[in-house]
């Protein structure tokens, strides 16, 4: 593998009381096999800013959206797809209340897409943020056909 670049992706994800931790997609997808992204960042963080509504919250990455959202099971390290874990503790005094560092698988490897789940502790439709950074890399077609099996064959 050869590196050819990073790549940053940020946004907001919102849980909705229908859609617990509905995920939001991040399309790393160039129709190639031979072009794959590295995670080696996450962070989440609320979106509002005042003590009375930072709440605590909760993000997973993976590579399908047929990641488990429900509280009880939300972080899975048997799943394969999921790939980085993170969370972020709401400030009682108004700050971003960020936590100390991700979990992140280092052998991660993502040819397609990428999904963002989040929960939090605040009513539904708060806004969470999430920062991702990826590292790029040229391939062998092996490699990425290989990847893009291993994937499919894990939903």
């Amino acid at each position: 593998m050869k590196k050819i670049g990073e790549y940053t992706a940020r946004g907001i994800v919102t849980e909705t009381e229908t859609e617990a931790g509905a995920p939001q997609l991040i399309s790393l997808n160039d129709g190639l096999f031979t072009t794959g992204y590295r995670v080696i960042g996450f962070r989440i963080w609320a979106s509002t800013y005042d003590s009375s509504s930072s709440p605590d919250c909760v993000g997973k990455l993976s590579k399908n959206d047929l990641g488990i959202t429900t509280a009880a099971n939300f972080f899975r390290a048997d799943d394969d797809n999921q790939i980085a874990w993170a969370a972020s503790a709401g400030s009682s005094d108004g700050g971003l209340g960020f936590a100390e560092s991700p979990v992140i698988d280092k052998d991660n490897l993502i040819i397609e897409d990428l999904y963002v789940y989040v929960r939090t502790t605040g009513t539904a439709g708060n806004a969470i943020n999430y920062l991702v950074e990826f590292e790029k890399y040229q391939i062998t077609d092996w490699q990425g056909a290989l990847t893009m099996a291993r994937d499919k064959a894990q939903e």
